[in-house]
């Protein structure tokens, strides 16, 4: 679920450019950070990644910038009179010589620029077209996450296939587990009672013995996970979380697989199963 956007815009005197990034993660976390002075802008950037994402950390940043060479100046007129006012006494007493317009208008509270926020209506403008690179942005994110998506379904795709033929060579290996487990059983009873024991007592115990190391369920299961799997995989809705709970399901069937396994090549095959379910796991993170 990782992907990158970037957008610019300008209204006016301002100028600014949208950041859109995102993270893996198992619940959907959006981070904010805007211009000082724009508090709405905050909730619209949250309310469209939510309509767009359900997992993942989006980090969205706008930064903007007033150009001062594109400010509306005016003249207070009022604060020149006053200065004129204090400055006409020395000009007559010869103090000082009569102000110029330069130095007039570089006296502090002369010049105003107009500023957006003064005017709700166009600060209010000023924060629809933000929002609207905010959203743009999170579309160009979406977009870049889906072209990830697309190039991931073929790698977790080949892990299904993994792990179905892995589950394939399991049950053709534990198909010789119960003859193993008596022959086994055998020898232990010999060992321990030191002469022959009854074939109906053998019987007995080797069928308890391999009922309680009896495979097939977990084969089954497992079979069954790897069709939901490809199901969801082949969907256009959304799969990640329903996939993380499938690669639980699909662990702890490969931990009993191991823990029933009778024989070395059977925990073989069980660890490599565990070991492509791990991958697949971790590649699920980035699915949305």
């Amino acid at each position: 679920m990782t992907g990158f956007a970037r957008v610019e815009g300008g209204q006016g005197a301002w100028t600014w450019a949208v950041e859109a990034r995102s993270v893996n993660g198992r619940n959907l976390e959006i981070r904010f950070r805007g211009p000082p002075g724009f508090d709405l802008l905050e909730r619209g950037a949250r309310d469209a990644a939510q309509a767009r994402f359900q997992r993942g950390q989006i980090n969205l940043g706008l930064q903007a910038k007033r150009s001062e060479a594109l400010v509306a100046v005016s003249v207070n007129v009022e604060q020149l009179e006053r200065y004129l006012a204090m400055v006409e006494p020395l000009v007559k007493a010869g103090r000082a010589l009569p102000p110029t317009a330069d130095g007039l208008l570089a006296l502090r509270g002369v010049l105003e620029a107009a500023d957006a926020e003064d005017d709700p209506e166009a600060h209010a403008a000023l924060e629809k077209a933000m929002t609207a690179s905010l959203v743009e942005a999170l579309d160009a994110l979406k977009l870049s996450r889906q072209a990830e998506g697309a190039a991931l379904a073929p790698v977790l795709t080949g892990q299904m296939d993994r792990v179905e033929q892995l589950v394939a060579d399991a049950e053709l290996e534990a198909s010789g587990q119960p003859v193993i487990i008596r022959d086994r059983f055998v020898r232990r009873l010999a060992e321990l009672a030191g002469e022959a024991v009854s074939e109906d007592r053998i019987v007995q115990e080797a069928a308890a013995l391999a009922t309680r190391a009896d495979v097939r369920e977990e084969l089954d299961r497992l079979a069954a996970h790897v069709a939901a799997a490809r199901e969801l995989l082949a969907s256009d809705g959304v799969a990640g979380r329903r996939l993380d709970f499938l690669t639980q399901e699909f662990m702890r069937e490969a931990n009993t697989l191991c823990s029933k396994s009778a024989t070395s090549a059977l925990t073989a095959i069980g660890l490599d199963l565990k070991a492509v379910i791990e991958q697949f796991r971790e590649q699920v993170q980035n699915v949305e």
